[in-house]
């Protein structure tokens, strides 16, 4: 294969998780694009967490779509296991991943507390973090910023351009133009792609023609219902749960840009009246320091939230709205008996305070659990979503006797209509090939039709580590 442009899928093929891309140019220079951490019950996520299908000290550069820790989250494991290249962001990206990577090492200390507990009646061995806080700490040394539309070599016959996608505070497609022995090949890596016209963040920019396209699927059979009617929804649950039952509401929402997204929505609804006076509870370190960045990082807000700032300075903070950091007062939130909103992460309830508030809540008929946004189907959000009478948490059964409500309307995810629109701005007659990943199964076919339909050319479906020559 040497001298030949070459593409290999080790993660997010298959399933939305784990996104992890490698090009391989002519010239032998090994681009990693992505790498990110599976996650979710599937049976196979340690080993794929713990051993990447490619030997970390051969990768000489990481380009970073964004900082989700699907898409970052095995960063510390890459550097840990040899990896010593550079690894180029946004710079929003870079201030999001110095919280979020320090976040995911202390979650997985803080959570195998609870399995190698369990593990040791068992007689069985205790298992050891994927990274810790040392290995985050050599991890963002090795970050380079590079700003939305600055043309860079990151090799020599690399040039990387990023564009915004409009999913993250910072989140970009990663375009690369590579010289080939047949002249300049475009490769676009999409990342997350973001919806339109969405609260806080821009819209996501067309973008260069390209040749070859890496494209995310994650709702490649779904279309959303639109936001105004999802501040509706939420208004009527608040009180349904929090007014009527007096009960808890749990909000199982991502730290960064979903609960903002959220919290934003209530601080305008607080603002008109509307908002029933009850405390809000966000119970995450982790989003209160996402929250300052976010702050920091108005560069990537539409002019909507802007305008609104200039009467509002800080739309993430209202009258009855506590952040909680302390790990104390979390666990005091249980034994508070009055009606109340937490909102707290994982947004697929896999990890964190919020498994401690669902496994303490969710046996009240009086409680609630609201789902608003995409949540794997072996993920415990999933299996809330999907009906299960019992679930497991922390190794315990629990029934499910609160309601639970699911709605995606809060996704950051553009669906099926959205990304067609992203894509309006190339020739689909000089994409040579378009490769889905970032998908389940079912969801990727189905989006593999859908193009077939709008007249696109050759759409593969990547299974985790097939390799494809580029020609």
């Amino acid at each position: 294969m040497e001298g030949q442009l070459i593409f290999q899928s080790f993660g997010a093929s298959g399933t939305v998780t784990g996104s992890k891309h490698l090009v391989v140019t002519p010239n032998g220079n090994r681009i990693l694009l992505d790498c990110g951490l599976f996650q979710g019950h599937n049976k196979d996520k340690d080993d794929l967490n713990r051993h990447f299908g490619f030997d970390p000290k051969t990768i000489d550069m990481v380009v970073l779509s964004h900082a989700h820790i699907d898409h970052s989250g095995l960063l510390p494991r890459l550097v840990r296991e040899g990896f010593t290249g550079k690894i180029y962001a946004t710079p929003a990206t870079i201030s999001l991943c110095r919280i979020m990577l320090a976040d995911s090492a202390h979650i997985q200390t803080d959570d195998l507390k609870y399995v190698n507990k369990r593990r040791l009646l068992r007689n069985e061995e205790p298992i050891e973090p994927l990274y810790d806080e040392a290995d985050v700490e050599a991890c963002l040394e090795l970050f380079i910023p590079l700003p939305y539309h600055t043309p860079f070599d990151i090799a020599d016959d690399t040039v990387l351009e990023y564009t915004d996608a409009g999913h993250l505070l910072g989140s970009a497609a990663a375009h690369l133009s590579i010289s080939t022995p047949d002249g300049i090949k475009r490769i676009t890596f999409t990342g997350d792609i973001g919806r339109y016209n969405t609260a806080i963040l821009k819209n996501p920019e067309p973008f260069p023609q390209c040749d070859y396209l890496i494209c995310e699927s994650t709702y490649g059979n779904r279309l959303h219902d639109s936001l105004p009617e999802a501040e509706k929804h939420i208004l009527e649950i608040v009180e349904k749960v929090c007014v009527h039952k007096k009960g808890k509401l749990i909000i199982p929402a991502f730290s960064v840009g979903r609960t903002q997204t959220l919290i934003y929505a209530l601080d305008k609804l607080q603002k008109v009246g509307a908002l029933p006076n009850i405390p809000v509870y966000v119970d995450s370190p982790l989003s209160y320091k996402a929250t300052e960045v976010m702050l920091r990082h108005t560069e990537c807000y539409n002019q909507d939230i802007l305008d609104y700032m200039k009467k509002d300075e800080n739309p993430f903070h209202f009258k009855n709205l506590t952040y909680i950091k302390d790990a104390e007062e979390s666990k005091a939130l249980n034994k508070k008996e009055e009606p109340c909103i937490i909102v707290s992460a994982s947004g697929m309830a896999e990890a964190g305070r919020v498994k401690h508030h669902i496994k303490n809540n969710i046996e009240d008929p009086n409680n609630a659990i609201m789902l608003i946004g995409y949540c794997t189907p072996d993920s415990l959000g999933g299996r809330l979503r999907d009906g299960n009478k019992e679930v497991k948490i922390f190794g315990e059964l629990f029934k499910v006797k609160a309601r639970i409500y699911n709605f995606e309307s809060y996704s950051s995810h553009a669906d099926y209509e959205g990304i067609f629109t992203y894509l309006e701005c190339q020739d689909k007659t000089k994409i040579k090939e378009i490769f889905l990943v970032h998908g389940e199964e079912q969801t990727v076919l189905s989006f593999k039709e859908k193009f077939m339909e709008r007249g696109f050319g050759k759409v593969s479906i990547p299974r985790r580590k097939e390799l494809f020559v580029l020609n």
